[in-house]
């Protein structure tokens, strides 16, 4: 049972990321189409086998059904895998982020509109406006209160489910503009710029896709507030692993880290990894593993 999902650029689309999260976090197969962000007639013309779809993210499940919105891709995905706990289990805690996932999905527009996502780099927003600043009382809000209920983990109600898959744009938003907010809000935030499924989304984001100027901004630009990736490098030298640790295919293109050369059988496998090595699982073991023996 494989669904067909689209999403949007990996840097600027924001509700991509939501849906993707969906996926990645809970372990649900999936085959990804990238749509191209370059122009609105090239992404009708891309979706066009997707209709009535307009807009991504869209998912066609295995019986050839669209959905094409996010929180209904997040309550379809949840009725037919409950053990994956999209909505958790627990009355309350369920009650809780579905009125928190609601509301992110039906508000927020200032901050949306002022503050689109941009994985690339982080800006220095020094004078938020004030609808900017009501939304993120609201979120102050929102979070400080789905965490005095919930009471436990990092995520807004004990382990991830739909609602963190919501507000990781927010995150990121957050993170990027570097807006004000208080150690509750930047230890949930930091909470998602340090978990590896989002880190591998912004990795993919580095290194696929033109860079946009419709989503530069006129702030000064900041490091990403993220964890550091380890710094590796583009390699000819002869790599210690013969096949890719992602396809198991034939490697063909290298990095170095540490001294060590890994290799992998395309470009976009290298490249991703170089941009942060750390986020990607299957790799790290091929670390552990060579430099334990």
């Amino acid at each position: 049972m494989t669904y067909d999902l689209v999403i949007g650029d990996y840097a600027y689309s924001s509700w991509s990321l939501r849906g993707w999260l969906l996926f990645e976090k809970f372990n649900l197969p999936k085959s990804v189409t990238l749509l191209d962000f370059h122009s609105k007639a090239t992404v009708a013309e891309q979706l066009a086998s997707f209709e009535p779809a307009r807009t991504v993210p869209t998912i066609r499940t295995p019986e050839g059904a669209i959905v094409s919105e996010s929180y209904a891709i997040a309550e379809e995905l949840a009725s037919r895998h409950p053990e994956a706990e999209i909505w958790p289990s627990d009355p309350k805690k369920r009650a809780i982020v579905r009125n928190l996932s609601a509301e992110m999905h039906a508000g927020f527009f200032a901050l949306r509109a002022a503050c689109p996502m941009n994985l690339r780099t982080a800006f220095n927003w020094a004078d938020p406006s004030d609808e900017v600043l009501t939304d993120l009382e609201r979120l102050e809000t929102l979070w400080a209160w789905a965490k005095s209920e919930c009471l436990d983990g990092p995520w807004l109600c004990g382990e991830f489910s739909a609602v963190d898959a919501m507000y990781a744009p927010v995150a990121a938003r957050l993170a990027g503009y570097n807006l004000p907010m208080s150690d509750l809000a930047k230890a949930y935030v930091d909470t998602h710029l340090s978990d590896p499924a989002f880190r591998r989304w912004r990795a993919l984001g580095l290194v696929q896709g033109a860079h946009l100027s419709r989503y530069d901004q006129p702030h000064a630009t900041l490091a990403w507030p993220g964890p550091k990736a380890l710094e590796a490098t583009e390699s000819d030298a002869p790599a210690v692993n013969p096949n890719c640790p992602y396809s198991g295919k034939p490697s063909t293109h290298m990095l170095e880290l540490n001294g060590v050369t890994y290799g992998f059988c395309n470009a976009l496998c290298r490249d991703k990894t170089m941009a942060d090595p750390e986020a990607w699982p299957a790799f790290m073991a091929l670390v552990n593993e060579t430099t334990s023996s």
